[in-house]
């Protein structure tokens, strides 16, 4: 009888090592997903909060090539509820489906940074061909703007 109370000794001992072992893997397991809800909650919290529009008229002379140096000049304006950095590393601007990597970023009038209600010009020096359709999408947080414009 003896022998038996030993043996189950042995499985209650084992089973609460598996235990323990499982609930420490469930307890890494469920901080590490909190966590990552947390990541993702801040990013779609600055993504919902961002909203930009292009306010330059397609139907302009302004937009292209108005210096002579083909250069394509856009009025961004932000709409959301956030300050935006008003930079081109921060500002993503593609030019018929070409990634753009310099890109000027000027505020607009003597605002200090670009607060909802500011407006930013961006500047793309681009050779377009003339008689043609173009097509330019800016990307702010997550935020897609497109504007089409003819030359």
């Amino acid at each position: 009888m003896a022998s038996v109370s030993v043996s189950h000794m042995i499985l209650f001992i084992a089973s609460m090592l598996v235990a323990a072992s499982v609930a420490g893997v469930f307890t890494d397991t469920v901080g590490q997903l909190s966590g990552a809800i947390d990541d993702q909650g801040l990013q779609v919290s600055q993504d919902v909060r961002t909203d930009i529009e292009i306010i330059s008229d397609s139907g302009s002379t302004a937009v292209y090539n108005a210096s002579g140096n083909d250069d394509l000049v856009l009025h961004v304006k932000n709409t959301g509820s956030q300050r935006l950095p008003a930079d081109g590393e921060s500002i993503n601007v593609f030019v018929n489906g070409q990634f753009e990597t310099d890109v000027n970023v000027t505020l607009i009038g003597d605002a200090p940074s670009w607060r909802p209600g500011e407006v930013v010009r961006l500047e793309i020096s681009e050779a377009l061909a003339t008689n043609s359709d173009h097509r330019v999408k800016v990307i702010v947080n997550g935020d897609e703007e497109v504007f089409e414009f003819r030359t």
